[in-house]
C-alpha cells in the first residue's frame, strides 16, 4: 500500500471511494441534529478513523505482517473498489432518502429495489468490505482484525439505531420487511 509504484492503484481507488464519503458527511453535518441519529453520526466519523489510524499504526509493526504484500496490496484493492462500488448502488437506488445522518420522515417509502430487496441494510455492508479492503492492504493480521471488527460493531449499532427509527416512523410496512430479509447478509444475519 505504502510501495511506489504499486501502491498507486490502491491510493486512487481510495480516493475516488472517500470522496463520495467526504461529500455524504460534510452535507450530513449541516443538516439539523436529530434526536433519531441517536449520535451514530459521529460514532461513524470517530470511530471509523480512529480505527484507521490504529490499523495503518499496527501495519507498520514487523511481527503483526501478513508478508504478502503484493498479492494482499491487489486483493485489498479490489474489495475496497467492490465495496465502493456497491455503496454507490446504495446511494443511487435509495437517492433523496440516502442520508448520512438517521432521518425517516413519515411518508418515506420503504425501499425494496437493487440490493435492498436482499437485505436492509446493504450500504453498511458495503463499507464494511471498505474497510476489509483497507485492512487486506495493510497487510496486518492486527490491522485485519481491528478493521473488521471496529467497523462491524459501529454498522450493527447504526443499523439498530436506524431500524427503530423505522419501526417508529413507518411501522407496519418497515416491520413486514423485516422480517422478509435479513440485516446485513442475505440468507444469513
Amino acid at each position: 500500500m505504502f510501495r511506489f509504484p504499486e501502491g498507486v492503484a490502491f491510493w486512487v481507488v481510495y480516493v475516488w471511494v472517500f470522496a463520495r464519503e467526504f461529500a455524504l458527511i460534510r452535507t450530513a453535518r449541516r443538516a439539523p441534529a436529530g434526536a433519531q441519529d441517536a449520535g451514530t453520526l459521529r460514532l461513524i466519523m470517530i470511530g471509523q478513523n480512529v480505527a484507521l489510524v490504529a490499523a495503518t499504526a499496527a501495519s507498520f509493526l514487523p511481527w503483526l505482517v501478513i508478508r504478502h504484500s503484493l498479492v494482499a496490496l491487489v486483493a485489498g484493492t479490489c474489495v475496497l473498489f467492490a465495496g465502493g462500488v456497491a455503496r454507490r448502488v446504495c446511494f443511487r437506488t435509495l437517492g433523496e432518502h440516502f442520508t448520512g445522518a438517521v432521518v425517516v420522515k413519515g411518508d418515506q417509502p420503504v425501499i425494496e429495489r437493487g440490493p435492498y430487496r436482499w437485505v436492509r441494510h446493504p450500504s453498511y455492508t458495503a463499507g464494511m468490505m471498505v474497510f476489509l479492503g483497507i485492512a487486506i492492504a495493510l497487510d496486518s493480521w492486527v490491522s485485519v482484525a481491528i478493521l473488521l471488527v471496529v467497523p462491524a460493531l459501529i454498522y450493527l449499532r447504526r443499523a439498530r439505531v436506524e431500524e427503530r427509527a423505522f419501526l417508529e416512523t413507518i411501522g407496519e410496512p418497515y416491520r413486514a420487511y423485516m422480517a422478509r430479509t435479513k440485516r446485513f447478509i442475505p440468507f444469513v444475519v
